[in-house]
């Protein structure tokens, strides 16, 4: 019965209703009349978004997604372990990609025609987002979106509180690997520590923010126990990203979940959605079974590289689509997104793990037909 609701839910959020799920976590500031008064704007703004995305899809003939993921930076200042934005040549370190980015113009510009056909938010990822201030303070003026900022932590200062308490549309998301020895072993020595003053920062101004965990064969239980995140809800965190480990790096496919392990942290996430009601569970790419199989390629979200390349996803980094040549509504009409539709690479049967990285020759010999 639980699932069957739950299935229900999912759905309702991927369409019209996202500001029921982020007031579940905003509630306890709203006895702060500037996010009361930010909330009851958003769920009206997520109202007017699904009435546009409806009426661009009969006007224009094609689906508009509601959420998109934004590679801003192609830097990053750590060098993490299995990093997929490196393997796949999204960032490196300061300085030393020769890809090509947009600027903050450039990202504003696209995020303002989001807004206008119904997107309701995007995640910022990179390399490191908060590289580019320059971009975080353009796109925090488009304020009828919200921006989940996927930030490793370590960049978050007393200035960059600041921001994120004048513009309640960005939204910190800290990259965490579970505890300490498992987020060093990855991220670096010291990093642990860095986060969680971090997070002290954030939970002392009372600022709404996340965390994304990276779940392997290896920490599934501990980043996924009660205790664990009864934790993070008493550090103040009121948001967490599950993202199933993808094996970049040949001799680490041990560390993806198996397909026991799949199902077991499907039950594990039903159960913690019961006992912590306040903090929003998101699983990725393990949601997408419940919508009807992967989202990526404009069914639910695409990826923007830092040079405005559309891509299906960020594990599936192949284009023939820009949005700064095409626009938005361009690039949702590109031949590679309809072609994976069509196979069913995208909205086909789904059983767990990213269905285009597995297919990952499939989607390029699509690429050049």
């Amino acid at each position: 019965m639980y699932r069957h609701i739950y299935m229900f839910n999912l759905q309702e959020y991927m369409s019209n209703n996202i500001s029921n799920m982020m007031l579940t976590g905003y509630k306890n500031m709203l006895k702060n009349p500037r996010e009361a008064r930010f909330m009851l704007k958003m769920q009206q703004t997520f109202k007017k978004s699904e009435r546009r995305r409806q009426q661009t899809a009969q006007a224009e003939g094609f689906e508009v997604p509601p959420f998109l993921i934004s590679s801003i930076s192609n830097s990053c200042n750590l060098q993490c372990k299995g990093c997929y934005a490196r393997k796949n040549g999204i960032a490196a370190d300061p300085g030393a990609s020769t890809r090509p980015t947009l600027t903050a113009d450039q990202w504003k510009q696209i995020f303002e025609e989001a807004a206008a056909i119904g997107i309701n938010f995007s995640l910022l990822v990179g390399g490191e987002p908060m590289m580019r201030r320059d971009v975080m303070d353009k796109v925090a003026e488009v304020k009828d979106m919200i921006f989940p900022v996927f930030t490793n932590g370590t960049l978050i200062s007393p200035v960059s509180i600041d921001f994120f308490r004048k513009n309640l549309n960005m939204v910190p998301v800290i990259s965490l690997e579970g505890d300490m020895q498992g987020t060093d072993s990855r991220r670096g020595k010291g990093i642990f520590e860095r986060i969680q003053r971090s997070m002290a920062m954030l939970h002392e101004e009372d600022i709404f923010y996340g965390v994304s965990i990276t779940v392997t064969s290896e920490n599934l239980h501990q980043v996924a126990g009660d205790e664990f995140v009864a934790q993070l809800r008493k550090q103040g965190c009121r948001l967490i990203f599950y993202v199933e480990y993808v094996p970049i790096d040949a001799g680490t496919e041990h560390l993806a979940l198996t397909e026991a392990q799949l199902e077991e942290q499907d039950h594990i996430n039903d159960h913690l959605r019961q006992l912590f009601p306040d903090i929003i569970f998101l699983s990725f790419p393990g949601d997408e079974k419940y919508m009807e199989g992967c989202l990526a390629a404009g069914r639910g979200f695409f990826h923007i590289a830092p040079d405005g390349a559309a891509e299906p996803c960020p594990f599936s980094p192949f284009s023939d689509s820009n949005v700064v040549s095409l626009g938005l509504k361009g690039a949702l009409k590109s031949p590679l997104f309809r072609k994976l539709r069509d196979v069913r690479l995208v909205g086909g049967e789904h059983n767990g793990g990213c269905a285009l990285y597995e297919h990952r020759d499939e989607v390029e010999q699509l690429l050049h037909q």
